[in-house]
């Protein structure tokens, strides 16, 4: 009985040693990228080594020059991403990614600098868009109605985007 007991402590201990020996060289994450990057918020994602015996991942977010500092704890291993949330507008910041085993973390993987943009930015970008859709849908609505006359030509600087500078969308007369 007592060499069935040493016999399986010392095959826990070896085992215990291999696993820490594996866990010294657990690998950072790669391909640390920064995805839908919006004004308040954005999505880090990242690849692992194949192999690794990762238990959960840790993500630091950092402003860039100052001294405030975002920790997240992951354990779902499936998912290769996590949202970044409570972002300021038009801020710099940084973000690393490390992996967690049984034994310890990764050293972080290489830093990743981005800035969110500007709520004035986002609404640019998005107004020649929105003006266009409503445009549509103006002449949609203009053309059912019982009392139009579809034979008087369309004044082309009625509804003028950058999509149809002539104005509106195409029609056939009937």
């Amino acid at each position: 009985m007592e060499k069935t007991v040493l016999s399986a402590t010392l095959l826990f201990l070896s085992c215990l040693g291999v696993s820490l020996v594996h866990a010294d060289s657990l690998s950072a994450p790669l391909n640390v990228t920064i995805r839908e990057l919006k004004v308040n918020s954005a999505v880090v994602t990242w690849d692992i080594f194949e192999g690794d015996p990762v238990i959960g991942f840790a993500i630091t977010q950092q402003k860039k020059d100052v001294h405030m500092l975002r920790f997240i704890q992951e354990v779902n291993t499936t998912t290769r991403s996590c949202a970044l949330w409570e972002l300021e507008e038009d801020t710099d910041y940084i973000v690393h990614v490390q992996s967690i085993s049984l034994s310890g973390t990764s050293p972080p993987s290489e830093p990743v600098r981005f800035r969110t943009p500007k709520e004035a930015e986002k609404l640019a970008s998005n107004s020649p868009g929105v003006i266009a859709l409503f445009c549509r849908q103006y002449d949609i609505i203009k053309d059912n109605e019982p009392n139009n006359n579809k034979d008087k030509a369309k004044n082309s600087s009625e509804c003028s985007t950058p999509e149809h500078p002539t104005g509106g969308l195409l029609r056939s007369k009937v």
